[in-house]
């Protein structure tokens, strides 16, 4: 059993303003595939990198958009882990709670958060690739299974619909990549849960809330470096971990 120490659960459970900052180890602990792992069927002849950019949209609309919308509904049959529902928890009990998410599925607002800062989009919030209408997802995805599928079209511009993740050579949205920044440089605790720290610039926002005197607490299943007083590595799931928070509060 990891102990968190006294000082790390104290700076969370008092503190005026949290920022929760998670990667893909928090959804991966509700069995979520990782962008990078290994792909099935028709898609492993494919390499992720290669699908996930404007071009290859351009390129062949049916075959990505058909890959996103088997990547929606396996998300779809996902649920929330003790991790999601911890910070969801944590929003209603502390003054103030900012959610930074690298991920781009929804089990944060499915857990109950109100309010998230997606860095990389959202595959549930699709938009026109020409005008960037928003498009809304009605029923069911159209197709579970892993082959091309034909994007729907705007209904302002008859362009065709592309997912709203933010895809490589895409910036990141400003005004969440703003918000994100100027709530590191506010907050006096952070939680930095299941991310790499290796994806820029949104590696950097740790740093700039420990560097603004914050303590800062990485929950991760390998072991964080750290190299100041006011900051701590828990090692390990983050669903085990994050409810040690709260427990026998």
């Amino acid at each position: 059993m990891t102990d968190i120490p006294a000082a790390a659960r104290q700076a969370v459970l008092q503190a005026r303003h949290l920022v929760v900052f998670t990667g893909a180890g928090v959804s991966a602990e509700s069995g979520v595939h990782t962008f990078r792992d290994a792909l099935t069927g028709l898609w492993a002849r494919f390499d992720p990198m290669q699908l996930a950019t404007p071009e290859a949209f351009r390129r062949d609309p049916a075959l990505v958009w058909g890959w996103y919308e088997w990547r929606r509904q396996l998300l779809l049959g996902v649920e929330p882990n003790p991790a999601h529902r911890v910070i969801a928890a944590l929003e209603q009990r502390l003054p103030r709670v900012t959610l930074i998410t690298q991920n781009v599925d929804d089990l944060h607002e499915r857990a109950g958060s109100r309010k998230v800062l997606h860095l990389h989009g959202s595959i549930f919030t699709p938009r026109c690739f020409d005008c960037e209408r928003p498009y809304k997802f009605e029923g069911a995805p159209a197709m579970a299974a892993e082959q091309p599928l034909e994007p729907p079209r705007c209904s302002s511009c008859n362009g065709r619909v592309r997912p709203g993740v933010v895809w490589f050579g895409e910036a990141l949205p400003e005004g969440a990549l703003t918000a994100a920044f100027s709530a590191a440089e506010d907050c006096d605790c952070l939680l930095s849960i299941g991310t790499s720290g290796l994806v820029q610039p949104a590696a950097q926002i740790p740093e700039v809330a420990a560097q603004a005197g914050a303590t800062v607490i990485h929950v991760n299943p390998e072991a964080v470096a750290v190299h100041s007083a006011n900051q701590y590595s828990l090692q390990g799931p983050a669903g085990r971990i994050l409810p040690l928070l709260l427990a026998d509060d």
